[in-house]
């Protein structure tokens, strides 16, 4: 066995698939398949289990997965520490941002991010779902939900606090809900998840959660057209409060059942990446510099450009 060998078995389940190998390793997927096999053969036992769509270690695979994990690290670590001595930050980042957050968050801190470093790149993609991050060679996930993932590194960020809110109008004119039960009889402006009903927590002191089951008749993952339903009259908005925080405190939006601490699809906001892994100086530089800025904005204050270098 030598280090190409436990190369390509890093990089098959890295990419879960032979296909995906193939591609990242510029060969057809038969070579890739003959190099597994002559691997297998020569430590005389199954590395991976092979299914219609997904490749998975055995736990011998594993152990020598991560063997093989480590050396790359070492070395992509020895080779950035030659390649970028005396020089400026440079590399590529790709972050996948929810939508709502990314946009009224986290943009102006990866804008700030990249007037300091402009000689790293920054691919930012802004969606809402939890995927695999090896799979779509994202090197960072920001994800709002209860429970992170056991097999990735989550930081958290902060908790998400949702709001119910209105315009003036729609309040004037229909009134707001006092309760949450009230909300299901209420036109709903709100995300959604595809296929399974939207459901809201709701938790007020110390009485039981209650649980309302929502059917919203303006629903997007963008939600910059929410808040504009929302500030449209069109509805109550369940949303996030970072999302209409400067309309509440215009007094333009109006906020319902302040009391109650509502929940919809968690109330943690965690920053996901894999463990064990040698982080480019740029993905290191970018990991520390959000944490910072979230904590800033936790405690209420500005971000200092000098402790994200």
């Amino acid at each position: 066995m030598d280090t190409k060998s436990l190369t390509l078995l890093v990089e098959i389940l890295d990419a879960g698939n032979l296909s995906e190998a193939a591609r990242r390793l510029k060969m057809t997927r038969a070579n890739v398949s003959y190099h597994l096999s002559q691997l297998e053969r020569s430590v005389g036992m199954q590395l991976v289990r092979r299914t219609t769509r997904r490749v998975e270690p055995t736990e011998i695979g594993l152990k020598l997965y991560r063997h093989g994990r480590s050396i790359q690290d070492e070395l992509a670590a020895a080779r950035e520490s030659i390649e970028t001595l005396g020089k400026t930050p440079q590399g590529k980042v790709r972050l996948s941002v929810p939508s709502g957050y990314g946009q009224f968050v986290m943009a102006p801190w990866l804008l700030e991010f990249k007037r300091a470093y402009p000689d790293i790149v920054l691919d930012v993609l802004f969606e809402n779902s939890v995927d695999d991050l090896l799979r779509d060679e994202v090197d960072i996930a920001v994800r709002i939900m209860s429970e992170p993932p056991q097999n990735l590194v989550a930081r958290e960020l902060g908790q998400v606090r949702y709001v119910a809110c209105a315009s003036q109008a729609y309040a004037a004119a229909r009134g707001l809900p006092q309760r949450p039960e009230d909300l299901a009889g209420s036109p709903i402006i709100s995300a959604a998840v595809i296929g399974r009903p939207l459901r809201l927590s709701a938790y007020y002191g110390g009485q039981p959660r209650q649980h309302v089951v929502l059917e919203p008749t303006v629903i997007s993952r963008n939600y910059a057209f929410l808040r504009d339903a929302i500030r449209a009259g069109l509805g109550v908005g369940i949303v996030p409060d970072y999302v209409v925080h400067e309309d509440l405190a215009r007094g333009e939006l109006v906020a319902a059942l302040t009391p109650w601490r509502l929940s919809i699809f968690g109330r943690g906001m965690y920053m996901l990446y894999m463990p064990n892994r040698h982080h480019p100086r740029a993905i290191a530089m970018i990991i520390e510099f959000i944490l910072e800025r979230a904590q800033a904005r936790h405690e209420g204050r500005p971000g200092l450009m000098a402790a994200a270098g």
